[in-house]
């Protein structure tokens, strides 16, 4: 049985002691009522939650899957009760918008929530994601009446909402899909047409769901800039608030996967079903990545929160399970062999481990708090420097948090040995379930050429010099704190310098971004990782206690074992396009 307990400490730790997330609240109006006392309260009660309702349906939910039939889906045993008590304690408007009955937290303490309740039940957390990721588009592009009318409920958790994009035929390339909206007077639009992998398309957790629909308008231009985005509820809404009756819109099929089987991936038609604009016409693209942007980092959270519960899991087992002496000579002689935690190669595995979960968790929170700025900050230069960061970095968010999620899982998975294997311990779930996460809302190797192409060479580096700029004015606020200092600046001499070569080769070589983008977002990622874990270490020098001891030499580590993979990542940035485009394609 797999084990999770949220880390509450190391959440205080990043929030409190790194990143001073009061005064950074206090310096908002719209958070200034937020501080750790309530954050505390908030994370705790959390905690409760995921580790009492949901991790104990976790694996449950996973043997019986969502069930299809006659057009209904039906999530697993518990989902329906657990969901009910969540949405009752005020969870999915955590975030919220305070005006249409949302909660208003920042982002810096949500990013940390959302990791608990990946780790505890991927499958369910995906639901609540879902309908935060859309009530923000509506909040952001909606008209009025539609805030009016959709956010409380979704807020509330009485509605869910769902993402509708991809199509049979388009996927990352959604210029060419074929879902058509046809006017009908008076702000309606019949939307017709077929979209495949929905998430939460259907399920019976809430009486109704709200769709973001992709569609054409007869006569849009084509490509991206002839799609808008439409709201269409499965029930639609008396001027009352109250349900009236089932719009056209149906579930076909719902997806048999390798992981996170409690969620429900569905065929969803569109038969002229009732649709309302959101947005301008033909701008649809720009405010449903409102919502992708949201779900990209919160899917990275997904990567973490796998990571952290399989780590869990494995630190337990490699304490508990017996087998041959250290290498160093017996440790427990009173038994026949000692733990195998003893031995260097275990020991490996779980500080890998653990450096990837406590470096993505401290950049979760940074992210998190650009984006509070971004959001909430009164100093216009400040806000605008939020926003290129949060563009800048969102993709590396999303697609180093799942790879090294990912990563981290398997090695949990590794430390049981042929326990891992068996479906009872529940680390081979952990890989199942965190595989997706390198797919789903844009592929990694999307989100490397977002990062490449958009993020740096489409303003010719500048974003990435603002990041540049932050770290360096850590090392020079710093440089008598350790060797890791100077680690930290060989990895962004390197970052930068690769960022240099792509900017140049990219000026005359087509396939220059796409060769250099994977192997870049690694390097980048990892120098976020770096920065990150000086951040932490220059926090604990100098405290007492074994909390700070475990951070400074967990820290150690990844500057001494995992950092030096900079130079690799950096020499493939260089190897040019050449060895990847010269091999004609049938000779592959």
């Amino acid at each position: 049985m797999a084990e999770y307990k949220a880390p509450l400490r190391d959440i205080e730790f990043i929030l409190n002691e790194v990143f001073d997330a009061d005064s950074i609240w206090a310096s908002m109006p719209a958070t200034s009522e937020v501080n750790l006392e309530l954050a505390s309260a908030i994370f705790e009660e959390g905690a409760r939650i995921c580790e009492n309702e949901l991790l104990p349906i976790n694996r449950s939910g996973d043997e019986e899957e969502c069930q299809f039939e006659n057009g209904n889906v039906t999530t697993p045993k518990g989902f329906k009760e657990a969901y009910q008590t969540y949405a009752e304690s005020g969870w999915v408007g955590l975030g919220g918008d305070i005006e249409f009955g949302g909660q208003g937290m920042p982002k810096m303490l949500t990013v940390m929530f959302e990791e608990m309740l990946y780790a505890s039940n991927t499958s369910f957390a995906l639901y609540p994601a879902l309908t935060t990721g859309a009530c923000l588009s509506i909040l952001t592009h909606g008209s009025q009446a539609l805030k009016e009318t959709y956010l409380p409920p979704m807020y509330e958790g009485r509605w869910a909402g769902s993402m509708c994009l991809t199509e049979p035929h388009c996927g990352t390339d959604l210029g060419i899909l074929k879902t058509k909206a046809e006017p009908k007077g008076d702000g309606k639009y019949a939307i017709t047409g077929t979209k495949i992998f929905i998430t939460g398309g259907e399920h019976d957790l809430t009486e109704n769901i709200v769709h973001l629909v992709l569609a054409k308008l007869p006569d849009a231009p084509a490509g991206p800039r002839g799609i808008s985005l439409f709201l269409v509820p499965k029930v639609l809404v008396n001027e009352d608030g109250s349900l009236a009756d089932r719009n056209s819109v149906s579930c076909g099929s719902i997806e048999h996967k390798m992981g996170i089987k409690a969620s429900a991936t569905c065929v969803m038609n569109f038969d002229g079903a009732e649709g309302y604009l959101i947005g301008e016409e033909n701008k649809g693209l720009a405010a449903m990545f409102t919502m992708m942007n949201y779900e990209r980092l919160s899917i990275g959270l997904q990567g973490i929160g796998l990571g952290e519960a399989s780590y869990q899991s494995a630190r337990a087992y490699a304490q508990d399970r017996i087998q041959s002496r250290s290498p160093g000579g017996a440790v427990n002689k009173d038994q026949v062999a000692d733990p195998i935690i003893v031995h260097p190669d275990v020991r490996r595995m779980l500080l890998t481990q653990r450096v990837y979960n406590e470096g993505a968790r401290a950049f979760a929170a940074y992210v998190g708090m650009w984006l509070d700025m971004a959001k909430g900050h009164e100093d216009e230069s400040t806000q605008k420097k939020a926003d290129a960061l949060v563009a800048l970095l969102t993709p590396v968010a999303k697609a180093y948090f799942t790879d090294r999620g990912f990563d981290a899982t398997v090695l949990g998975q590794q430390v049981f040995g042929g326990h891992g294997y068996i479906r009872e311990w529940g680390m081979e779930q952990f890989v199942r379930d965190a595989r997706i996460a390198q797919i789903y809302e844009g592929t990694n190797g999307i989100q490397a050429l977002d990062l490449m192409g958009r993020k740096v060479v489409a303003n010719d580096g500048a974003a990435f010099g603002i990041f540049k700029s932050e770290v360096e004015v850590f090392i020079a606020e710093n440089k008598e704190a350790g060797d890791m200092i100077a680690s930290l600046q060989t990895a962004l001499d390197l970052l930068d310098e690769s960022t240099q070569v792509v900017l140049n080769s990219a000026k005359d070589d087509a396939f220059a971004i796409g060769s250099a983008s994977c192997d870049y977002l690694d390097l980048f990622g990892l120098t976020a990782y770096a920065f990150m874990w000086a951040k932490m270490m220059v926090t604990a020098q100098g405290k007492e206690g074994d909390f700070y001891t475990s951070k400074i030499a967990a820290g150690q580590f990844f500057f001494a074992r995992i950092l030096p993979e900079a130079h690799a990542y950096a020499a493939k940035v260089n190897a040019g396009s050449d060895t990847l485009m010269s091999l004609e394609a049938d000779l592959f």
